[in-house]
């Protein structure tokens, strides 16, 4: 651990428009608590129109933040790094600031890594992920890189999104997807992955997928965190699919954070215990 952290007091924050109920800093306060780091973390508020004003003003002045939607792009501008992933993904979501440099980081991606490998759930051959915003943008790039066959659902409000994913993964991968409805969705997939918000809180009776797709998977996994089962991994448990929602995956990607930004290691029974906490405290709110 770096010296002199824990006399003085690190500032971090999420930066986002709008937070609603985010658990970012319930998340922080317990991993800082672990690591003995004397930090605090907060939430900021920032409008699109006002990023670069903020940047200058506050965030700049922080030991590292995170990035929610919709600022994961239009942050890296300012920055004066950006790490192999987060270029690949053109997405950051954590940035560590040392020495007056701010370097950006998706922790995203190895957050939802380390999740599956905790669950022993694999990408298999073929990856059905339902979605393509920026998360789903990071899933069908992981997808790929594992080997796997990946098809985007979407629906026909999102086909261009897919698209451009669709056209990102070619040349930066040289591999393809493919693009289907929806509705459309058939087959036998190995994995299906929900990066959409359908069946969040407080929607929790929508799913994104039909039942009779669900029931031929052999895993689940739903980036949704709130619900703490969404009514896909109710659909996974009833007829036996392995499945995963994103609370883990939320706590891993802070942690991830954690390490970039103080030097410090956690364990899975820290991951564990945080989680814990984040579910008990998500089950008070419901």
């Amino acid at each position: 651990m770096e010296e002199g952290i824990i006399n003085n007091c690190k500032k971090f924050a999420l930066i986002g428009y709008p937070l609603g109920h985010s658990m970012s800093a319930l998340i922080h306060k317990n991993l800082l608590e672990i690591s003995k780091v004397k930090g605090e973390y907060i939430h900021i508020e920032v409008e699109p129109e006002h990023l670069k004003e903020e940047y200058e003003k506050k965030l700049s002045h922080l030991n590292g933040f995170n990035i929610t939607i919709p600022h994961k792009t239009n942050i890296i501008q300012f920055l004066d790094q950006v790490s192999d992933k987060a270029k690949l993904y053109g997405s950051v979501n954590t940035v560590d600031i040392k020495n007056n440099k701010a370097v950006g980081y998706n922790t995203d991606c190895i957050g939802f890594l380390n999740s599956m490998k905790k669950e022993n759930i694999e990408f298999g051959q073929n990856v059905l992920i339902c979605g393509s915003g920026g998360v789903s943008r990071m899933f069908a790039f992981e997808s790929l890189i594992s080997g796997a066959n990946v098809t985007l659902a979407v629906r026909n409000s999102s086909v261009q999104s897919a698209k451009n994913i669709q056209n990102e993964v070619r040349q930066k991968l040289s591999k393809d997807c493919k693009i289907i409805m929806l509705e459309d969705a058939s087959d036998e997939y190995d994995l299906i992955i929900n990066g959409t918000p359908v069946g969040m809180f407080p929607n929790v009776d929508a799913c994104p997928i039909k039942e009779d797709v669900i029931k031929k998977a052999k895993a689940v996994f739903d980036a949704i965190y709130n619900p703490i089962e969404t009514r896909l991994i109710k659909l996974s448990k009833k007829h036996g699919v392995r499945c995963l929602g994103g609370l883990p995956m939320l706590v891993w990607q802070a942690a991830v954070a954690e390490e970039i930004w103080n030097g410090v290691k956690f364990q899975n029974e820290d991951i564990d215990f945080v989680i814990d906490i984040a579910q008990k405290e998500l089950r008070k709110k419901m």
